[in-house]
Formats: structure tokens, sequence, C-alpha cells
């Protein structure tokens, strides 16, 4: 029989293997937060200046995916923005309402259908972190160059499902963290390495309408592919996050391979 020393010496070592394991843990999780925290950062400061680039003379904008407005609010800040030039369509009616209730152009609509809005009709159409939510990204972005003006411009940033750290969970037997994500709270909750998004955000994939469920994720070659087939000309894309590596290599390393970098932004015009 073991003595009561062996046992003791025994759990006291998996207790240390325990306890470094989460430290292990806390600092990988704490390491990519980070990551995530600067991409996200930096990949919607480039996109926001592109749309004031694209609005400098005061033209007509569509914020997809408008929210109750947070985009006309920047837009105002920055480059006193006229009220009477934006427009944005939302699917939920509270954020709708809440966006008419500022005095804001906003429609209730479902970005998987046809745009109620007529042809040539604006100078910039930008959707950030929408395309990704759409069961019909591929239709919405034929609608938006319908709806762009002539030498109008289109601003989207979505994530890169062709990325090196999705490869890696693929070839470990889990499925991509940006999605397609599947109908179950609880298989995501399972699945997830770690929480990267902010604390307050929960997964809703078994609601109708679901806020944060990824359907259809492009990769970099795809989407830049696809603009060309629609007649977009002057495509841009550029990378942001190419994981795993520290952020202080970021700027080389994003500029080197946008392809498999974690978002994805891309201009183009009509």
């Amino acid at each position: 029989m073991l003595s009561g020393n062996v046992i003791s010496c025994f759990l006291e070592m998996m207790q240390r293997c325990l306890n470094i394991t989460a430290i292990f843990n806390t600092v990988f999780e704490n390491y990519f937060k980070t990551l995530y925290t600067r991409t996200m950062e930096e990949a919607y400061r480039h996109a926001h200046q592109e749309i004031l680039s694209a609005l400098t003379d005061n033209g007509l904008c569509l914020d997809c995916g408008a929210s109750s407005g947070h985009k006309f609010d920047f837009l105002q800040q920055e480059i006193n923005f006229p009220l009477s030039q934006y427009s944005g369509i939302e699917w939920s009616s509270h954020l709708v309402k809440e966006g008419q209730n500022k005095g804001l152009n906003i429609l209730q609509g479902d970005l998987n259908q046809k745009l109620p809005f007529p042809d040539n009709q604006y100078n910039c159409i930008f959707g950030l972190s929408v395309l990704e939510h759409l069961i019909n990204p591929c239709h919405f972005l034929k609608e938006t160059h319908r709806c762009l003006k002539i030498d109008g411009t289109l601003v989207i940033l979505t994530p890169n499902i062709s990325t090196f750290f999705t490869m890696a969970l693929l070839l470990f037997g889990k499925m991509p963290s940006t999605g397609p994500h599947p109908d179950s709270d609880a298989l995501l909750k399972q699945e997830e390495l770690f929480q990267v998004s902010p604390q307050g955000v929960q997964h809703d994939t078994e609601n109708d309408t679901p806020v944060h469920r990824h359907f259809i994720v492009f990769s970099y070659k795809v989407l830049r592919s696809y603009l060309q087939l629609l007649g977009f000309r002057e495509i841009r894309g550029y990378g942001y996050g190419l994981y795993p590596f520290p952020n202080f290599t970021q700027n080389l390393l994003q500029k080197l391979d946008p392809w498999h970098c974690h978002q994805m932004v891309f201009t183009a015009k009509k």
C-alpha cells in the first residue's frame, strides 16, 4: 500500500500542475485578448478613415446595419456631416425607433433582401461587421453596387475565414472561431477556447434574429474576387491581425500577408 506521505506528495504535485495549467491558460487568453483588441481598433480606425475620405464633399451615405445611428454621431463630430445626407437601414425595430427619435433617417429592413433604395443614389455605402451576419451576403453586395452612384465608394469590414488560427483549429478538429457558428449556444460555449470579445457579449445563436451569430464568412481572396465579378473597380483590401504573432510585429506582417489576417477592410468604387 502507498504510504500517506507518497499520496500527499502525489496530490500536491497534481495541484501544482493544475495551478500551472491555470496560469498558462490565463496568460494565453490575455495574450489573444490583447491581439484581438488591437486588431479591431486598427481595423475600425482604417474603415472610419475610408468613410470620411469618401464623404469629404458631404455626399449621400447609406449606413448598413445602422443600429441607432452611432456612425452618424461619428461623422458629425469628425466632418460636421449634414443630417440630411445620412440614411441608415437596420433590422431591429427597437434600434430603428431610437435612431428616428434622434431625427435620423433610419429605415427598418432586412439586408438579405433587396435594399429599399433607388439605383445610383449614394456616394458612399458602408457596412462594418455586417457581412458575416447575413444569410445572403452576395446579394447584399450586389445591391450595394446597384445603389451606389458612379464613382461611389463601398467600405466593408468583416472577418476572414482563411487565417492561420482557423487552420490550426480545423487541424485539431475544432470549428472556426470566426464562424459559421452552429445554432446551439451550449455547443458554441463548449467549443470556445477562450472569449476575446467584450464580457457583456452573450451567445444568441438560438434566437430567431441573432445579433452575434456568423453565417457566411469570406476569405480575403474570394471576397476580392466577388467584388471584381460584380463590376467594382479600384478594389483595395487590407488585413488586420495576423495571429498568433505578437502585436509589435503586426504593422509589418499584415502588410506582407493581408490574405491570412483576422479582419479585412475592403474599399471599392462603382
